[in-house]
């Protein structure tokens, strides 16, 4: 199949006056053009030749928009797809995201709307320059994460060429079964504009998502506004989400952005979407629908052209069906849902998740190299709850690091509450915000105490750090020595990473590989070499 031509774009709608407007109108942006009035003109030029993306009408004679998408979807086909639906239609709007469309008109359609739609589904931005963030923000007013650019689609280029990285999608650790589900997630809707719902609890790292989801899409030079419905006093909501005009009441002396503009070109994050009373989700439910907003004290509408990504812990459809949420703005947020899950459903990414905010913390401290959980810490933490999710594990390792004022964090350094050892923590663990408390213990019942093991008239160590590390350095030696001085396998044993290992080997001075006749290079880790 021959490559597509630079900005080609298929234009399929039944009504020739009407394709003819839509020709007009991207060729003066500078488009290559090509139109069908049918479904399978459509699907016979598509099998023809590729084009940079796909503008279809819904209803045709022989079939729909959904079975252009279908085709596009049955054939592996990258072009981008934005569909036009009749005015009042949400379900088919729905529907389209839901089937993959990159975004939704709907008719009569605005020429202007449609040139901006067009341009963001070709990743050559807006018509014109996004508004920037005003100096002076209202109670409440998010920061972009990134500054507006300017881009020219007066010229013919070929769209960007986007690296799929990003700062978000790195900070997301794990590799548990969940979270690679919302990483895959966030890749395939990052490429549309479909409205997602992302879904978790309090502390798990929904704005975390909103952000991966804004910085591998095509707006992604664009801002990224967080905005936290709860946060905002009812009688300001108006005025935050869409401006206001001077004079539009007491104190309203300078025209004033609101949210939507701010975000114009980008994308708008609404947190704690289930907070919204119901005189502003009914005025929210307007913009997402009408893509224009209405300042306060203005007489007319102002286009709004914006990625909605909302979240909120609460079960929304629970919320519909007790009257405070509107059951319409359910469904048009919630075209696509991600589920972030609550840590205690990942511990096995609790390891690579701590070894991260340590990183991170001291690379902030400006402490190297960062501390490290012993393997009792980290036991002792998979036995606690985290009702406070991924938030609260973080604020635990920065008190810790303060508080261990070492290389290593153990135990006693977490402080965690006493509610650790209820909830199932071995007794060994403790769990106790207070380490003196460890004299109040009763030997376990349920097996001898450490004392119970020692001989009663056994010599206590004279230096208990000297002794401890001369244990370890033997624990150490006698691994590496059975694993053929591989320090993978050898750290792997011990439930060490290669990273723990080395940092424990360097520390009490184990130098691996030093059988010439096993080992000649002295390195057994891969590194130069497999064993």
């Amino acid at each position: 199949m021959p490559s597509s031509d630079p900005l080609s774009l298929l234009v399929i709608d039944d009504e020739p006056d009407l394709r003819t407007l839509y020709e007009l109108t991207l060729i003066r942006e500078g488009y290559d053009i090509e139109t069908a009035g049918s479904v399978g003109e459509a699907c016979a030029l598509l099998r023809e030749r590729t084009f940079s993306a796909v503008i279809t009408d819904m209803r045709m004679p022989d079939g729909s928009g959904l079975d252009v998408l279908s085709f596009l979807e049955s054939h592996a086909r990258h072009e981008k797809t934005i569909v036009i639906t009749a005015y009042g239609s949400a379900e088919n709007a729905v529907e389209a995201l839901k089937a993959g469309a990159y975004d939704y008109l709907t008719k009569p359609v605005d020429l202007r709307q449609f040139r901006s739609v067009v341009a963001s589904a070709l990743g050559r931005g807006p018509a014109t320059a996004p508004s920037t963030v005003p100096s002076s923000l209202p109670v409440g007013r998010a920061v972009a994460s990134t500054p507006p650019v300017a881009a020219s689609v007066g010229a013919v280029s070929a769209p960007a060429v986007r690296v799929p990285s990003s700062s978000a999608l790195k900070r997301m650790a794990g590799q548990s079964a969940a979270m690679d589900q919302v990483r895959m997630l966030v890749g395939k809707v990052a490429r549309s504009m479909a409205p997602v719902l992302v879904q978790g609890e309090s502390g798990t790292g929904k704005e975390l998502v909103a952000r991966a989801i804004h910085e591998i899409s095509s707006r992604s030079t664009h801002p990224f506004i967080a905005v936290n419905c709860g946060a905002i006093p009812e009688n300001l909501l108006e005025a935050e989400f869409f401006g206001y005009r001077r004079g539009a009441f007491t104190g309203a002396n300078e025209d004033r952005e609101g949210f939507f503009q701010a975000a114009d070109g980008g994308t708008l994050f609404l947190d704690e979407i289930g907070d919204l009373p119901l005189s502003m989700q009914s005025k929210l439910l307007r913009a997402v629908q009408e893509r224009s907003v209405r300042p306060v004290g203005a007489v007319s509408e102002v286009p709004a052209n914006v990625r909605l990504l909302s979240a909120t812990h609460k079960d929304l459809a629970v919320e519909v069906q007790a009257g405070r949420f509107r059951q319409d703005l359910y469904y048009r947020l919630n075209v696509i849902q991600i589920r972030v899950p609550p840590l205690r459903e990942r511990l096995g990414d609790l390891g690579s998740i701590a070894e991260q905010f340590l990183e991170r913390i001291a690379r902030d401290a400006g402490v190297w190299p960062a501390p490290l959980l012993t393997r009792e810490a980290l036991q002792h933490l998979s036995q606690y709850p985290f009702p406070g999710n991924v938030r609260e594990l973080e604020n635990l390792l920065h008190r810790a690091v303060a508080l261990s004022g070492g290389e290593l964090i153990d135990v006693a350094d977490l402080g965690l509450p006493v509610e650790a050892a209820a909830s199932g923590a071995p007794s060994g663990f403790g769990g106790l915000a207070d380490p003196g408390a460890v004299e109040s213990l009763q030997p376990n019942p349920a097996g001898p105490s450490v004392a119970q093991l020692e001989p009663a008239d056994a010599d206590l160590p004279h230096d208990l750090a000297f002794h401890l590390d001369e244990v370890e350095r033997d624990i150490l030696w006698r691994a590496l020595e059975r694993h053929r001085f591989n320090r993978t396998a050898a750290g792997a044993s011990l439930g060490l990473s290669l990273r723990q290992m080395r940092y424990r080997m360097a520390r009490l001075n184990v130098m691996s590989g030093t059988d010439p006749q096993a080992h000649p290079d002295g390195d057994t880790d891969g590194e130069r070499g497999s064993t």
